[in-house]
């Protein structure tokens, strides 16, 4: 293993990881006002509700492939009776659909941030350099899903690339921080480059406005609700009801 490879498959994971650590809390502690999509649906809604729809149901899609095929060893769903033959085409099937997905909606996101003026006009650099790192990571996810298992168009996998007992070993390998890199290092060029890009992201989020996918409105949950009073000085011509009688004169 040479030392650019030790470096990448080794270093580079947990450099990431830290430096999304240490992002997430100096965000949060410093920037809770900026924790935000920064949204511009006021600016234009029409191509923002075809594009939004399109690209984050295709994410949670692809999410969960991500997840059952780097986290799930492939033993376990031999034992259940989920061949490799069945589970890569399922994975082809609902892979396939998240990248048409996930690529058009993005595609139509960027077109729209854009040739839309005013949206434009608040997009920032890091938005740009976000959007540049965002758009790799997806087109490296649909090339690997539509060029190389599904339509082998690189040859050398007829049958697809069998990432579980490359990628995954590796990926595993990292939360036993005992990391294996000599599945990433056999591994397609491409599936190298897309878990390259994908640290690289991982590391940038927190100075984006992707930093959003970590946040729930749990506070919704709790928070009082909120009441609303005329300002009309006679009050309402409705009789207000039992412990909402007008105070005063």
């Amino acid at each position: 293993m040479t030392t650019m490879q030790n470096f990448l498959w080794t270093v580079l994971p947990y450099v990431s990881g830290v430096a999304f650590g240490i992002g997430m809390f100096w965000r949060y502690r410093y920037d809770k006002y900026g924790w935000t999509t920064r949204s511009s649906q006021m600016y234009e809604s029409r191509l923002l509700r075809i594009g939004s729809p399109l690209f984050h149901f295709g994410i949670l899609i692809a999410l969960g492939g991500h997840v059952l095929g780097l986290v799930v060893p492939e033993e376990w769903t031999d034992k259940v009776g989920v061949s490799e033959q069945m589970y890569h085409v399922t994975a082809i099937t609902f892979g396939g659909i998240a990248a048409v997905m996930v690529v058009v909606g993005l595609l139509i996101l960027i077109y729209r941030r854009r040739t839309v003026g005013r949206v434009f006009t608040v997009t920032t650099r890091i938005d740009k350099v976000m959007y540049l790192l965002l758009g790799s990571v997806v087109g490296l996810g649909a090339f690997n899903t539509l060029a190389v298992n599904l339509l082998n168009i690189t040859g050398g996998y007829p049958g697809g690339y069998n990432y579980r007992v490359s990628v995954a070993v590796w990926f595993r390998s990292l939360f036993a921080f005992n990391p294996n890199a000599s599945g990433m290092i056999v591994a397609p060029p491409s599936f190298q480059l897309h878990a390259i890009m994908t640290m690289v992201l991982f590391a940038f989020i927190p100075f984006t406005r992707l930093v959003h996918i970590f946040s729930a409105p749990v506070g919704y949950l709790s928070r009082p609700y909120l009441v609303y009073r005329s300002r009309d000085p006679e009050g309402s011509a409705r009789t207000p009801p039992r412990g909402w009688e007008r105070i005063g004169s």
